[in-house]
């Protein structure tokens, strides 16, 4: 009787079945590939501070695409602020433009943040959301932007800004989706075209 007993067992263990708990294949994802993908990381884990020296959540923007771009009041792509504030006013039902002054590229940007601000209005009456200035690039680069630049952390692009006005655009759930250079106009049909996509 044992030993046909040990014969049953034996055949069983040739067949793949054994008595002791299954153990994961180290090959196997932990999670569908489709979750895993959505696990990249978002912007909404971002603080920042106002070009007034408020704390902000990005999560306040929640719901809406956004468009995080980096600003310069002395710059080539400077009247880009004119077509900022015109994208603001037409799709601000679909998306909100983040202006974030920084003086990475040729000192385009000295001002101080009073100043910055008092230049964006008087000059382009701009509306949009304008935040204190910070690094985009370089060993002092900024949180958010150090996310913005790391596919690894945002799951879409790897594009750290190459001049003044790059633009990154956001999805409603706070995931990065794309990144577009300075010469791509806020208005071009290009970018309107994802933004109300």
């Amino acid at each position: 009787m044992k030993a046909s007993i040990f014969l049953l067992l034996g055949a069983l263990a040739a067949c793949g079945f054994s008595s002791s708990p299954a153990k994961s294949d180290p090959t196997t994802p932990s999670m569908p590939v489709s979750e895993t993908a959505a696990a990249a990381g978002s912007v909404y884990d971002y603080s920042v501070k106002t070009i007034d020296g408020k704390d902000v959540k990005l999560s306040q923007f929640k719901g809406k695409k956004l468009l995080i771009v980096n600003v310069a009041s002395e710059c080539g792509y400077t009247p880009q602020y004119k077509e900022l504030e015109e994208l603001n006013k037409k799709h601000g039902d679909r998306v909100t433009v983040l202006g974030f002054p920084a003086n990475n590229f040729g000192g385009q940007e000295p001002g101080t943040n009073a100043q910055i601000a008092t230049f964006c209005e008087k000059n382009y009456g701009v509306t949009f959301p304008m935040f204190a200035k910070i690094s985009v690039k370089g060993d002092d680069t900024a949180p958010l932007y150090q996310f913005l630049a790391d596919k690894a952390r945002n799951g879409a692009v790897s594009d750290t800004p190459t001049w003044n006005f790059c633009k990154y655009l956001i999805d409603e759930q706070g995931r990065v989706v794309g990144f577009y250079k300075s010469d791509v106009k806020p208005m071009s049909p290009e970018l309107v075209a994802a933004i109300l996509k």
